[in-house]
């Protein structure tokens, strides 16, 4: 018969010894229950199963040696300065996250000489961050996020090469960043964010390569952001970059596009200045981006991520300009006083970076449309100035401004009355009717929308921005590339470049229901052009709640224009009537 003795080792004895004197010194912060109940000692000559390897967040190595303490989320409140460190040297993983624990963390700490892992998360430790820490070189992940700790962090975490995550953020620490940090070579996560760091972003940060997570948000740093971010493809691993509410200033260097796996991008709330790189146009990975509250100024770049941006990703820049709903039109119009009664308004074309020429086309274009059309619903053309670099376009000035502007506008919106409404939708149609039939050849806008249509002080509409308009040549197919506003464009536009009027004929029906509706009718539009012209969608669903509600003579004429637009978004062309025809309804 085989008989088994266990015996337990002095050294175990030790380890025993000194977590059942650390779990005196605790407390629970919020329960009366007794603390860690399995935390007992034993007789020397206990079985395994009754041994400290036993007990709960305790893990042992095949040598009963304590490897691991996990305590996290335990309501435990005390200190680290009855933890006796020295006691476990085989110690690599010591949670104790989502705790009360309180006071410094001791510079023993480093006698844990094989510690892996460190989480000391969500506590409430204070003091500093001890140099100590940065002797375990083979440390993995040090989380000391959302304490108390103040002072600036150590130089000495430098030396821990082993290092894959460093969590400091949601502090009280100062200081700059300092460049020794450049050393951790195998960091994939580095979070600094809510503290009080100031001075700049080492230069040699950068080339951690194995970065893919830096967030150095609500913070005070400042200067530039650094070329090396993206020079030369470093950071090429780098998916999520958080530069926000600092005091960073410059431009956004065009090297920043070289991080190929960029895919969340935050530079709000920042003193950054200049144009956007349009390079930005070729990063195909990025998805999220955020460039709010800085000095930037210039278009868009024409890319997933910034099309599908939010305005308030956007908004609060010097001068922003693209095909955004909230952004104006990129050729800038400018507040010009000749006199004390001639007021002129100053379309300005500039080039996207300044290394670049004016695209001389969209220019040119404007000049040849407006040179050879006049009607009350257009806006009046007086002359131009052509330069290298910048090139102006003069107009008459219209205090009311864009037709979008107003209707994003909650008080705007509410002085513009419904009669006022109908006024405007009826200015455009005849803009439309005079360009496509009383024009030799005849004139496609493509581009109409509320951006383009502009409202003198009596809310008369005129038609502008003629940039990409088109002179249909009867001897010609018309086939040209697509150019126009997503939401607006014809649906035929999708498979053919065919342009014609009826293309027109749709994107004001779109104008119409917008400006009855107060905002662009999107996924509405689906159900309006699959459905006929006797379609049961009522005015009710349509009108602008921020109006009052129409009088019955009102809402018999608001619901003739609904009719008339469902018409216009027909899917079919072939189906959809002419300008004139609907000049025509409309004033009857």
């Amino acid at each position: 018969m085989l008989t088994f003795s266990f015996t337990v080792s002095s050294d175990a004895s030790e380890e025993a010894n000194a977590l059942f004197k650390w779990k005196t010194s605790l407390h629970h912060y919020h329960l009366n229950s007794s603390i860690l109940p399995s935390w007992t000692l034993q007789p020397v000559n206990a079985t395994p199963t009754t041994s400290m390897c036993s007990w709960s967040g305790i893990h042992c190595s095949q040598a009963r040696r304590v490897i691991a303490i996990y305590l996290t989320n335990m309501s435990l409140k005390g200190t680290l300065q009855e933890f006796s460190f020295s006691s476990f040297p085989q110690l690599e993983y010591l949670d104790l996250s989502f705790n009360e624990f309180s006071g410094i963390i001791p510079p023993q700490i480093s006698k844990l000489s094989k510690l892996k892992f460190l989480y000391l998360q969500a506590n409430r430790f204070s003091g500093k961050i001890p140099p100590e820490v940065g002797l375990r070189s083979h440390l993995n992940v040090l989380a000391l996020w959302a304490n108390q700790l103040t002072g600036s962090i150590p130089p000495d975490l430098g030396q821990l090469s082993s290092l894959k995550g460093l969590f400091l953020y949601s502090n009280l620490l100062e200081g700059s960043i300092p460049s020794s940090l450049s050393n951790l070579t195998n960091l994939d996560c580095f979070y600094l964010k809510n503290n009080s760091l100031f001075g700049s972003i080492p230069l040699n940060i950068g080339n951690l390569r194995s970065f893919y997570e830096l967030d150095l948000s609500e913070n005070q740093l400042s200067g530039s952001i650094p070329l090396s971010f993206g020079d030369m493809g470093k950071l090429d691993q780098l998916s999520v970059l958080d530069l926000s509410h600092n005091i960073f200033g410059g431009e956004i260097p065009s090297q920043i596009c070289n991080m190929a796996s960029l895919e969340n991008l935050s530079l709000s709330h920042n003193n950054l200045s200049g144009l956007i790189p349009n390079c930005f146009e070729g990063m195909r990975s990025l998805s999220n981006i955020d460039i709010s509250c800085n000095e930037l100024q210039g278009p868009i770049p024409n890319s997933t991520a910034f099309r599908n941006a939010s305005i308030q990703e956007l908004q609060e820049n010097a001068g922003l300009c693209g095909e955004v709903n909230g952004l104006s039109s990129c050729q800038k119009t400018l507040r010009v006083r000749l006199s004390s009664t001639n007021i002129l308004a100053i379309k300005k074309f500039h080039s996207p970076l300044p290394s670049e020429m004016v695209d001389q086309h969209e220019f040119f274009n404007e000049i040849k449309a407006l040179a050879e059309i006049r009607h009350r619903n257009i806006i009046k053309f007086y002359g131009f100035c052509s330069h290298s670099r910048h090139s102006f376009l003069v107009y008459e000035y219209l205090e009311s401004g864009y037709l979008a502007t107003i209707l994003s506008d909650d008080a705007l919106a509410g002085e513009f009355c419904w009669t006022m409404r109908m006024n405007a939708i009826k200015g455009v149609a005849n803009a439309l009717s005079y360009m496509h039939h009383d024009c030799f050849p005849p004139i496609v806008h493509r581009d109409i929308s509320t951006k383009n249509v502009l409202l003198d002080l009596e809310y008369k509409a005129r038609v502008s921005d003629f940039g990409i308009a088109k002179f249909l040549n009867p001897n010609s197919s018309n086939w040209t590339e697509f150019a126009g506003i997503y939401g607006y464009a014809a649906p035929e536009l999708a498979y053919t470049m065919k342009v014609t009027e009826k293309c027109n004929v749709y994107s004001f029906g779109v104008l119409a229901l917008e400006v009855i509706n107060g905002k662009h009718p999107g996924d509405f539009l689906s159900s309006i052009s699959s459905s006929s012209p006797n379609t049961n969608i009522s005015l009710d669903q349509v009108l602008d709640p921020r109006l009052p509600y129409p009088s019955f003579d009102v809402r018999s004429k608001l619901t003739s224009i609904m009719n008339i637009a469902f018409l216009c978004v027909d899917k079919n062309p072939n189906s959809r009537p002419i300008m004139s025809t609907v000049s025509q309804l409309l004033c009857m």
